[in-house]
């Protein structure tokens, strides 16, 4: 059986594009919770919250965030709060290995249920994600900025509610909005509490940036982090112009994952170099093989979310299948 050392090897490696802020003056924050600011306007509005590295390696939140506190952005209506989350792994990045740092001790994007965050369970993501909780639970539109582990168009995660699909059409980038239940294995911060509930006003998005460490990843997040802010209200628009360095597509494409291609070894591998959104045209196409067992299309036209191989184990959603939603 191959390890993972072995199937990281023979992936692309991707150049370091951009260089990695230096966040540790913003550690004093004025909430009480490390890394985490917040400003008031003073006048009745959302809260909304812009959030980086929920992931320690995905650095195009961390610039835009980074970018954000340094630029004195602040809210014209409601309040703003632009934080990082696991500061620690994002400390241990090391350029020879930088998948290493994608968390500590567990992924942070799957603790995020009442359940895990009340429990007696022990990590350094928990621990975090419990000093985060409180502000959290104050927010009224939430962007968390993640990136990906491959070169592929950026993708906007509405989460499974028509609240989230339509806040995500709203906002109007990035082209692609994947309408998806999360991960089995763990509730990410975008589906936590009432952002998760059909009949709360809260709500939150999940933006993959494109690739970890490309400059086109970090100017989508920028790009996208201010039209979040302008769609709240929460910011002006004439305050945000500087950071919009994206074309806003003609019209977005709204897919909806039907289900996970999750691997039962270490000998996942797929049929096609895959990169995300190839859309496959027939049903019970071969699209990847697990051993024994063949990975068919279940449907003609069906897109490919997501592939990738990098963190591949017994468990894990390795890519998601996708059909167009037409009538949304």
């Amino acid at each position: 059986m191959k390890t993972l050392e072995q199937i990281r090897a023979k992936l692309q490696e991707y150049p370091i594009e951009v260089t990695f802020p230096d966040i540790t003056e913003w550690q004093t924050g004025n909430t009480g919770v490390d890394y985490i600011h917040t400003f008031d306007s003073g006048v009745a509005g959302p809260h909304a919250m812009i959030l980086a590295l929920t992931h320690g390696n995905e650095v195009s939140g961390a610039i835009t965030v980074d970018r954000f506190l340094r630029s004195g952005v602040r809210p014209v209506k409601g309040r703003l709060t632009l934080g990082f989350a696991n500061v620690d792994a994002y400390r241990r990045f090391d350029s020879s290995n930088p998948d290493a740092s994608r968390f500590i001790d567990e992924d942070m994007n799957r603790v995020w249920s009442e359940a895990r965050l009340d429990s007696s369970d022990d990590s350094q993501e928990l621990r975090r994600a419990r000093a985060l909780r409180p502000i959290i639970d104050s927010v009224d539109f939430l962007l968390d900025l993640h990136s990906m582990h491959e070169e592929a168009p950026p993708l906007m995660l509405s989460g499974p509610l028509a609240k989230g699909i339509q806040f995500a059409v709203d906002i109007g980038v990035p082209e692609h909005v994947i309408v998806d239940a999360g991960h089995a294995n763990g509730k990410r911060l975008r589906d936590y509490r009432d952002f998760g509930d059909a009949a709360s006003p809260k709500n939150a998005l999940l933006i993959e940036t494109g690739q970890h460490f490309s400059v086109r990843s970090k100017d989508v997040a920028m790009d996208a982090a201010s039209r979040f802010l302008i769609t709240t209200g929460v910011v002006a628009a004439t305050d945000l112009t500087v950071f919009m360095k994206q074309a806003k597509p003609a019209a977005q494409q709204v897919l909806q994952v039907t289900q996970a291609v999750i691997a039962d070894t270490m000998d996942l591998e797929f049929t096609q170099d895959f990169r995300g959104l190839e859309r496959i045209e027939h049903a019970g196409t071969v699209i990847a093989r697990d051993g024994d067992r063949e990975i068919a299309t279940p449907y003609d036209d069906c897109v490919i979310i997501m592939p990738s191989l990098r963190h591949l184990g017994p468990g894990v959603t390795v890519m998601r299948l996708a059909r167009v939603l037409d009538n949304w």
